[in-house]
């Protein structure tokens, strides 16, 4: 499956529901929201979202249940029909200063669901809001992880991650999930992201994502890599233990690396077979996700932003995995972000991207011209993508052999046009520019 998915961080529901227009404009075919499970109402913070304080519960300062459902109709019943995924939280609750904060949700918040019974009732995803749902005996108490803990795998899931109370897969706590899961199913959600899934046991994830009610839905996992050392620990025996897809990291850094100064494009030929991307089929591809700005730890990550637009270029020209395009609203404390991410989901380049990778689905991808700063493949016989990395101009001349020959092109990117003809034939690239051809007659 290769639809193109849009990441609409921290949009409030109405605000997705009101630009629905422009997404199918633009050629999405999958919306991913944020975490639904409860939070705080008042949180406006896109941190909040990933701090859930009950499962039986759908509402934030996103929007409600019914803010979701008609989310979900308004997707569902326009034409075409676009698929929403939710951000699913499961390894951990919200880390809060209380004296019960082993206690979900806590005596304030059930006494509080009682003197507003009808808020709660309204936004209640199953079960009874009576009772709590989670107590200490159903959180592990081994500690946080440690510096030196982290490319354990072990302490990596049993473990803390930063304070948040970890949740075990005790068969209480598993029953839980199942009923939330399958709740959201029946509401129409079509998929699941996972967050932080490398800290959860297989035995948790198999429990949501592997039962037949639920195993026809998209689900990925973050599973959060940056070294060798990291794939081998984590993504290696999540790819043996799951059949789910996954954020692919390995891509993720292997473009970081082949656009940086002294890098190399060649690395990008073929990187599934060279170990640097994951198999197609089970790949969702990215150039920025919400922690890369977001998180301290993970800023030395980001492209430059020409390089972002390059690698961006790539992802949604090459043949092979589910992209996810991130757009944000300025949730970024970096000055530097400063608009950045807002509204890039219907940024002119990402538009004509997007037109060009769903014009091309499912056709061959074939390598015609490669070198350090520049590659140039076809797909199939309409398709001719083009990136060239470096501060100069370059010319390269190529077989046309499997192109549409004689044809016209347009690049999809800068609007400019060409006519391909004769066996071989030589393009000019601009520095620090890519350009996506497509036939048309």
């Amino acid at each position: 499956m290769s639809i193109v998915t849009l990441h609409a961080f921290n949009w409030k529901y109405n605000e997705i529901i009101d630009s629905l227009d422009s997404i199918r404009h633009a050629g999405y075919s999958a919306i991913l929201i944020p975490p639904p499970l409860y939070s705080d109402p008042n949180g406006d913070q896109w941190w909040q979202r990933y701090q859930p304080k009950d499962y039986r519960v759908l509402l934030s300062y996103l929007g409600g249940k019914k803010d979701l459902e008609a989310l979900i109709a308004a997707c569902h019943d326009g034409s075409p029909k676009i698929r929403v995924y939710a951000d699913l939280v499961i390894n951990h609750m919200a880390n809060e200063a209380r004296e019960d904060h082993f206690d979900f949700p806590g005596k304030a918040e059930i006494q509080r669901y009682q003197l507003e019974e009808d808020l709660y009732q309204e936004n209640r995803l199953y079960g009874d809001l009576s009772t709590g749902l989670f107590s200490f005996n159903d959180f592990n108490h081994a500690g946080e992880i440690e510096s030196w803990e982290w490319s354990d795998r072990g302490s990596v899931q049993f473990q803390n991650l930063s304070g948040l109370p970890d949740l075990k897969d005790s068969d209480w706590v598993l029953n839980q999930q199942h009923q939330m899961v399958n709740a959201l199913v029946d509401m129409g959600f079509d998929g699941f992201r996972v967050d932080a899934i490398k800290h959860i046991t297989e035995r948790m994830i198999d429990n949501v994502a592997d039962k037949p009610s639920v195993r026809d839905k998209f689900w990925f996992g973050e599973v959060l890599t940056g070294s060798e050392h990291d794939e081998r620990v984590f993504l290696e025996p999540f790819f043996q233990e799951t059949w789910m897809s996954a954020y692919d990291f390995p891509l993720f850094h292997t473009m970081r690396n082949a656009f940086s100064f002294g890098g190399s494009l060649k690395s990008l030929v073929n990187p599934e077979n060279s170990g640097n991307a994951l198999p197609w089929n089970r790949s969702v591809t990215f150039v920025v996700n919400h922690d890369v700005p977001h998180n301290d730890g993970f800023r030395s990550w980001l492209f430059e932003q020409q390089d972002e637009h390059l690698a961006h270029a790539f992802i949604l020209g090459r043949d092979g995995g589910v992209p996810l395009i991130y757009s944000d609203h300025n949730e970024s404390k970096y000055e530097a972000d400063r608009n950045r991410w807002l509204d890039f989901y219907k940024r002119p380049d990402i538009l004509g991207m997007i037109k060009f990778h769903n014009s091309v689905h499912g056709m061959p991808m074939v390598m015609l011209y490669e070198s350090d700063s520049l590659l140039i493949f076809r797909r199939g016989d309409k398709g001719l993508v083009a990136i060239n990395k470096s501060d100069s101009s370059m010319n390269a001349a190529f077989s046309t052999w499997g192109l549409r020959n004689p044809g016209k092109y347009q690049d999809l990117i800068h609007g400019y046009s060409l006519d391909l003809s004769g066996n071989r034939f030589s393009l000019f690239i601009p520095p620090r520019t890519a350009q996506l051809w497509l036939a048309f007659d």
